[in-house]
């Protein structure tokens, strides 16, 4: 399969269709009430679980596009930031999984019962376990921080090609 030369409408919609899932995540994971043991989740953490599931539908499906609809790196860029681009994407597919599987398996070890907006109920990816609940807490909050810093390279990456290198490299992404 040739790589493409530029981002498709679909890769273009997952991108920012996961942006935006993230902008309203963020807020309301850092927002909402903590809850101790014994407690069920109300409807802030119903509304933060929903997205998230959102979220790992949308990336995954994100990811099985982007292997099957390769697009070539920027031609005009040095190796260094061909691979380093490359590098920080990758790492934001395995963050955004990181983050979204250890948010319901925290959810799962603390012996919640979860639904997709009061849909559905979601199925628990592990037994109650407090100890368990406690260590991925952890690991859920430094992948919810590792994440945010690797946005902020994206971003920072994104903003210095369209201010200081004046090239068309953030063109590929933006719609149109």
């Amino acid at each position: 399969m040739t790589p493409r030369l530029h981002y498709g409408t679909p890769a273009k919609i997952f991108h920012w269709l996961i942006v935006a899932l993230l902008a309203v995540q963020y807020p309301i994971g850092w927002l909402m009430p903590d809850l101790h043991r014994g407690m069920q989740p109300g409807a802030p953490m119903i509304f933060h679980v929903s997205v998230g599931f959102t979220i790992l539908l949308v990336i995954v499906l994100r990811l099985a596009w982007r292997l099957s609809h390769p697009v070539a790196p920027e031609s005009s860029l040095p190796i260094r930031q061909r691979l380093s681009s490359e590098l920080v994407h990758w790492m934001l597919y395995v963050m955004v999984l990181a983050t979204t599987i250890s948010g319901w398996l925290f959810a799962s070890y603390r012996g919640w019962t979860l639904s997709f907006f009061y849909l559905f109920r979601l199925p628990m990816l592990a037994s109650d376990n407090a100890a368990a609940g406690k260590a991925i807490d952890g690991l859920h909050q430094a992948a919810e921080w590792l994440l945010i810093v690797l946005i902020v390279l994206h971003v920072g990456a994104a903003l210095v090609h369209i201010f200081i290198y004046r090239n068309r490299v953030m063109q590929r992404m933006l719609p149109g």
